[in-house]
């Protein structure tokens, strides 16, 4: 018999019901009902019969205020790198002029990639913009499909994502061009382990040093300070160490320089070095660091549009901007040194 307009209806089934009836938290089952990726294919279903079961739907109103634009984006970076550090006041700046805030999300020693995006997407960022990330290109083509992704400073091949990048290949070989007009012909390279950016570099590197009739003489490392320093010990004597070494980046060449200086070796009356990203440090005076600048102000202009253009002009495709970069040289390179033959 239908119920008379005075008499009690039950309540509506809410989230908490179906994540109850499940034993799941809510914010695995908005998940769910959303269609978005984290809980496996066994939670789903059993999500989703039990939606069924109770009769649970979403509230429109609620879905309505949920869909309205944050206009924030999403900016992961490297919270060791004072070059991210730069990058991040250049996308507040250009993002600001186009009506965009930022939320920051950090990657720590002990906080990954997809933690510090996990934190993005919790704060209902409209787009990404991704800082050099490590992570495979599977899993950023997966995060695009979700909502725009632009990576800077990495190529990313296949996953349909934005990126924009300087060129490191042609990077890595203005040091070595700079190195060998200045006489130097056993130049090192201080390499930044793995990773596409890092692969980029030492390609760049070794097919300059091999275009000069040059012999590659690559050192293991990474991407931190304390690489630069283990690197010095392995250079060898003042006999036999090179002349010059290529770096993968400007933290690594700190680490190498303040070695050097401890050694009591002079740079760059014995060592040339040269870093790379022309970061803020590379530029204090006791540093006084040649590297090679990405044009970080032209890169996250590019990484700004990619976004505006997708969010607000409705662009469907993807696409890649490579910026050329340039050396900037200062006092850390000289002129080659003249050998002591050997007795």
């Amino acid at each position: 018999m239908p119920a008379s307009p005075g008499e009690d209806r039950p309540p509506r089934p809410r989230l908490a019901d179906v994540a109850a009836e499940v034993g799941v938290s809510p914010a695995s089952v908005s998940l769910v009902l959303r269609g978005a990726p984290g809980p496996s294919a066994a939670t789903r279903a059993r999500v989703l019969e039990a939606a069924a079961r109770l009769g649970y739907r979403p509230d429109r109103a609620a879905s309505l205020l949920a869909r309205r634009r944050s206009r924030l984006i999403g900016v992961m970076m490297d919270v060791r790198s004072s070059y991210h550090g730069e990058l991040v006041e250049d996308v507040h700046e250009v993002a600001e002029r186009q009506g965009y805030d930022l939320v920051l999300s950090t990657v720590t020693r002990t906080r990954g990639e997809a933690r510090a995006v996990e934190t993005l997407l919790d704060s209902r960022c409209e787009a990404l913009v991704l800082l050099g990330p490590e992570a495979p290109a599977s899993w950023l083509g997966e995060l695009d499909r979700r909502l725009p992704v632009v990576v800077v400073g990495r190529p990313v091949r296949g996953a349909g994502v934005d990126v924009v990048r300087a060129d490191d290949a042609q990077g890595a070989g203005l040091v070595v061009d700079h190195l060998a007009e200045l006489g130097h012909r056993d130049i090192a390279y201080i390499d930044g382990g793995r990773g596409a950016i890092s692969a980029g570099r030492r390609r760049g590197y070794e097919a300059a040093v091999r275009r000069l009739g040059l012999e590659p003489r690559i050192l293991a490392g990474d991407h931190t300070e304390e690489s630069g320093s283990h690197a010095a010990a392995r250079l060898g004597d003042p006999g036999s160490r090179p002349t010059a070494v290529a770096t993968f980046n400007d933290r690594v060449a700190v680490g190498l320089l303040d070695a050097l200086s401890r050694a009591g070796t002079a740079v760059p009356g014995d060592v040339s070095v040269v870093g790379y990203d022309d970061s803020p440090l590379s530029r204090l005076a006791h540093v006084d660091l040649t590297t090679v600048s990405q044009n970080s102000e032209e890169l996250i202009r590019h990484a700004v549009t990619a976004v505006v253009e997708r969010l607000d002009g409705g662009r469907a495709g993807h696409r890649q901007v490579v910026v050329p970069p340039r050396l900037v040289v200062r006092s850390s390179t000289g002129c080659a040194p003249e050998r002591q033959p050997q007795r």
